[in-house]
């Protein structure tokens, strides 16, 4: 009798199992797992599309808005080598030497003239003084090269250069290749780092330059002349007397010419100073210096009329200050543009949701038929209407409120882009308006008056408040839309209606200022985030209804 009575207490006080056996709670588990994951695998589509096409784009935004790396990459020996300047007077000799062998490769590259348009968004003139420094290089190294040239001929072939500076297992190789096969990576020959440290760096640049670039053999390409000047450096540094390697003959005659008193030779300073007065002006450098972290403040700094400067950020001059009247202006003429919606909107909207159906949808069409217009067109058309020989002026005339000659100037202005964004964001505010409206009872309105109130006690008291949640609604769509309006603005308003959209256009086609551009879409962005915070703050998000 004990063990029969103690069995059943067992199972009892174990897990409850499912009909496979397996404890329930596990199986619940498991199956909760499995609609999770087919639900995300549903979804997944679309938050695929949505991180590709919005959050992506945004965070490259954020990104670029930042993001310096031109200066550190493109002269990476000057910038460091600038790390140690104070900023007063010129930088050292080291400075440009760095600086020469930096731009030197920059310009084979042709990225001279990239670095160059970065840094004249910082000073005025970088653009010019770097390209020309790119075609002036040149002329410091062939000083040397000449006279290598004149001593052999060897020095300006390809072929001595590649037996001095490479392995022989790569110049087996090389000798081998055959166009179209891989090019062999190059080596540089036991001990010549030692032996001529400075050559055997530029060289070592020319020749994977060469391989992966321009995919030339090094056995039929003569060196750039910067590896001449290298080439002097190290003749000038140290004793080649001992060299027995190859074309000791030509080293040691290369090192007998560098030490006569004949050599002409040229110092960097006085080459960068031959190539433009302005490398010997200590602007440039403290530009190098100031923007040469890979990542700067720069950029959000000139988006609020400030700079950067050595001593920290400062204000711009009055007349150069642009961007801050235009958030102001393009915030300002938003709000307008979103009353003067709510203005007309409104009516049309309580009139639409009080019709019959039949003739409320009739009339509907009416406010869509602008989605099917092109903007293009709809802008343009107030283009015409609006100008002084325009179809308003001409009827303000035949009516007698302005003279001929007093016609209004009502396009190319803030008016002119006013009206015409009212009229193309319009629909975005009745729509709303219309779909919360047709849910308010009629009822409360009857029953209100029943009560004794007046028209207006009625509508001000009973049916207006449960309209603000379409006001909201339609508001917000309309606010963020103007802000980020540019076709309008471009084409509508002139020098004193655009919007800071139409600058954010203007630096990403024209200047090619990405950098600010992304750093004024960065706050207009952050703008709007502030301004959706403060108005679910004081209205509540959860009031905005669309329907």
């Amino acid at each position: 009798m004990t063990a029969s009575t103690d069995v059943p207490e067992k199972e009892a006080n174990g897990p409850m199992l499912a009909a496979d056996g397996t404890p329930l709670k596990k199986s619940l588990s498991r199956a909760l797992r499995v609609q999770k994951m087919r639900a995300l695998a549903l979804i997944a589509p679309l938050l695929i599309f949505v991180l590709v096409t919005f959050i992506a784009p945004i965070g490259d935004m954020l990104f670029r808005s930042v993001e310096n790396q031109i200066v550190s990459d493109t002269m990476p020996k000057t910038t460091q080598a600038l790390a140690d300047w104070d900023g007063t007077g010129l930088p050292s000799d080291q400075v440009f030497e760095d600086a020469y062998y930096d731009l030197f490769v920059a310009a084979e590259r042709k990225l001279h003239t990239r670095l160059g348009s970065r840094l004249n968004y910082e000073q005025t003139g970088a653009s010019s003084l770097f390209r020309k420094s790119g075609r002036g290089l040149d002329d410091i190294g062939e000083v040397y090269q000449d006279q290598f040239e004149d001593l052999d001929e060897n020095w300006d072939e390809a072929q001595p250069w590649a037996e001095m500076m490479g392995s022989d297992d790569w110049l087996e190789k090389e000798a081998a290749w055959e166009k179209g096969d891989r090019l062999p990576k190059f080596a540089l020959r036991d001990g010549v780092e030692d032996l001529l440290p400075r050559t055997a760096e530029q060289y070592e640049i020319f020749a994977n330059y060469t391989h992966r670039e321009e995919g030339d053999s090094l056995l039929e390409e003569e060196p750039w002349s910067a590896v001449h000047t290298a080439l002097y450096q190290d003749l000038t540094a140290n004793d080649y007397s001992s060299y027995s390697g190859p074309h000791a003959d030509m080293l040691k005659a290369a090192d007998q010419l560098v030490a006569s008193p004949d050599f002409e030779t040229v110092g960097f300073k006085d080459g960068f100073g031959e190539i433009d007065k302005d490398w010997l002006e200590p602007e440039i450098w403290r530009t190098l210096k100031l923007y040469a972290p890979k990542y700067t403040s720069g950029y959000f700094l000139n988006s609020v009329d400030m700079k950067l400067t050595p001593e920290g950020a400062e204000a711009r001059p009055e007349n150069e200050r642009i961007y801050i009247m235009l958030f102001k202006r393009t915030l300002f003429m938003s709000l307008v543009i979103t009353c003067s919606c709510i203005l007309l909107g409104y009516p049309v909207a309580y009139i639409l949701s009080n019709l019959p159906a039949r003739k409320a949808n009739l009339l509907m069409i009416l406010v869509l038929l602008p989605f099917w217009t092109s903007l293009l067109v709809r802008t343009s058309a107030w283009k015409i209407m609006l100008q002084q020989q325009g179809v308003i002026n001409d009827v303000l005339v035949w009516i007698g409120l302005v003279s001929d000659d007093g016609r209004l100037t009502m396009i190319n202005n803030q008016f002119g882009t006013i009206v015409a964004m009212t009229h193309i964001l319009l629909p975005f505010m009745i729509l709303p308006m219309y779909s919360v409206m047709s849910t308010i009872p009629h009822s409360y309105v009857r029953a209100s008056k029943s009560l004794g109130a007046t028209d207006w006690t009625t509508f001000w008291r009973v049916y207006f408040p449960q309209s603000v949640p379409g006001i909201g609604a339609g508001s917000i769509l309309v606010f963020i839309l103007s802000i980020g309006y540019y076709i309008t603005p471009e084409i509508v308003g002139g020098t004193t209606g655009t919007f800071i959209s139409n600058r954010i256009a203007y630096h990403i086609s024209t200047s090619l200022n990405w950098g600010l551009a992304a750093a004024l879409g960065s706050i207009l962005l952050a703008v709007v985030l502030i301004l959706y915070w403060a108005y679910d703050r004081i209205v509540g998000i959860d009031n905005v209804k669309l329907g």
